[in-house]
């Protein structure tokens, strides 16, 4: 992130820390132990597993927002960008809208509309939120103010605890082993 302020060329909101190291932790928390409990003829294959899915959780939570003068783009880094091929950008003039869609879990996603009709969720998860969504506001003058994170961070803060948790666990109960 840098700056924020209308004369700032160009700011980049990854996710949001706690978010990102929460569920790398989960990844941990999940996956670690497998190698150790499993039978013998898998351990290997576990293995050489673990390091290819870290990669992938670190990739999925690689993804940022890019905004310039010239509009909004979000994508991961090049490192893993030929991967996972999500992605969109708009120029701020074609930017028509926004949308908001209920979710399952009782809150609320939005989507960007464009000129052309296409839709593209709106990310929720970007550190800066607030200053984000102000700079979003700058940049199209659409109403920001009832867009809020897809989850409290209460949520994440929870679950950060319980994977943290059950690490130290899995750790104790490894070392009890020996």
């Amino acid at each position: 992130m840098s700056g924020g302020g209308p004369a700032s060329a160009s700011d980049r909101y990854p996710m949001a820390p706690l978010i990102r190291f929460t569920l790398i932790a989960l990844y941990f928390a999940l996956v670690a132990p497998l190698p150790w409990l499993a039978p013998p003829e898998l351990k290997l294959a576990l293995w050489l597993a673990l390091p290819l899915g870290l990669a992938l959780v670190l990739a999925a939570t690689s993804e940022a927002v890019d905004l310039n003068a010239e509009g909004i783009r979000v994508g991961h880094p090049d490192w893993c960008r030929w991967l996972l091929r999500r992605g969109w950008s708009l120029p701020w003039g074609s930017i028509r809208g926004l949308t908001p869609v209920a979710t399952s879990q009782g809150g609320r996603v939005f989507y960007v509309r464009s000129e052309n009709g296409s839709a593209f969720l709106l990310p929720q998860r970007v550190a800066a939120f607030d200053e984000f969504l102000g700079r979003f506001n700058r940049e199209t003058g659409l109403d920001t103010s009832a867009i809020g994170r897809i989850s409290p961070p209460w949520t994440y803060q929870l679950l950060a605890g319980l994977s943290g948790a059950m690490v130290l666990g899995e750790l104790a109960w490894g070392l009890a082993q020996r």
